[in-house]
């Protein structure tokens, strides 16, 4: 049996978790520790361990933040309320939010000043959506997909917006936009795709190489918004089989009967080691031939946040899968190469 690997490019961190977790590391470098988080400043479990062994503390509210010391704010972004509750504590604050999510609150206070009706597509309870509604918490209406949209209710059909949360499935996104505009024909769409390009290409990279696997890996936590979707479209894209995994240590033996061709991606929270650990893994089970399938390069890189300096990173590398090295699993090993 001729087993294979293919491997999606691109994969793994993207531009803005690149900012968020360097934004972390060099508050760190340049305050000391601690250095408090508001909420996971990226949702992946292993990053998240890393930087609290490096002396980030990560916390659910800024009522949990020593007066005076510095917060930094996450990838997902906050809402105005929580920036006036940081400044009211006397709060240093860091803002780590992704420049597309930034993007996104801002066409949500345009619209909401020009007294729109506006509907945020999204998922219930992710903190994205919860900071974008809480930019115009009066006009916004959370749109859970496309059966929500037979529920809308607007003051004025003439007069409505929909705006998405970064990470969202482009295909389910266009799913429920057509729905929507069945309902309001006069729908106005943001003026740029809101689902962000690092989600797009990571989409489309699975959708390639699903539609010649029986069996997709995706590297990702299981709250990452953007690594359950990749597993949603691995399968509607033609995979048998998709399963999202945290690292290596979780794949069972018993998913490989009878398969050939496995299909590899991450999400874009994910560093490049623990899909390194994966092929070492699929390697020593048989499946050493490894195919990159490239669907599109990324060199997209965004400044630092304006109070570190703004300065922007160097261009991020593209991730190599070859020649593997056998990798430790352990976190101690992790956070050494972190």
């Amino acid at each position: 049996m001729n087993r294979r690997v293919l491997l999606a490019a691109p994969r793994g961190c993207c531009a803005g978790v690149d900012r968020a977790i360097a934004t972390v590391e060099k508050a760190l470098e340049l305050h000391g520790p601690p250095v408090y988080v508001r909420h996971e400043i990226v949702h992946n479990i292993h990053v998240i361990n890393a930087l609290k062994d490096k002396g980030a503390v990560f916390v659910e509210d800024t009522d949990e933040v020593p007066e005076g010391s510095i917060v930094v704010f996450s990838a997902h972004g906050v809402a105005p309320t929580v920036r006036e509750a940081a400044a009211a504590r006397g709060l240093k604050t860091i803002d780590a939010t992704c420049p597309l999510v930034t993007k996104v609150h801002k066409e949500a206070a345009r619209y909401a000043e020009q007294d729109y009706d506006i509907l945020l597509i999204g998922h219930e309870g992710h903190e994205e959506v919860i900071g974008t509604a809480g930019e115009a918490p009066d006009h916004i209406q959370l749109v859970d997909g496309p059966h929500d949209a037979a529920h809308v209710q607007v003051r004025n059909p003439d007069k409505v917006v929909w705006l998405s949360q970064t990470t969202l499935s482009v295909d389910e996104t266009t799913q429920t936009v057509t729905a929507l505009k069945n309902r309001f024909p006069a729908l106005k769409s943001p003026p740029s795709d809101d689902i962000c390009y690092a989600t797009q290409n990571r989409q489309q990279a699975v959708k390639q190489l699903a539609a010649e696997a029986d069996l997709v890996l995706i590297i990702g936590s299981v709250n990452s918004s953007n690594s359950q979707r990749l597993v949603e479209v691995a399968l509607a894209a033609g995979a048998d089989h998709a399963h999202l995994i945290d690292h290596a240590g979780q794949i069972d033996t018993d998913w490989l009967t009878d398969v050939t061709t496995i299909g590899v991606s991450s999400g874009a929270s994910v560093p490049e080691i623990l899909v390194r650990e994966a092929l070492t893994w699929l390697d020593e089970r048989g499946y050493g031939d490894v195919r990159t399938l490239t669907h599109t390069e990324e060199h997209q890189h965004f400044a630092a946040p304006r109070e570190l300096g703004g300065r922007a990173p160097g261009p991020r590398r593209p991730p190599r899968p070859l020649p593997l090295r056998k990798e430790s699993q352990d976190h101690e090993a992790y956070s050494a190469r972190f």
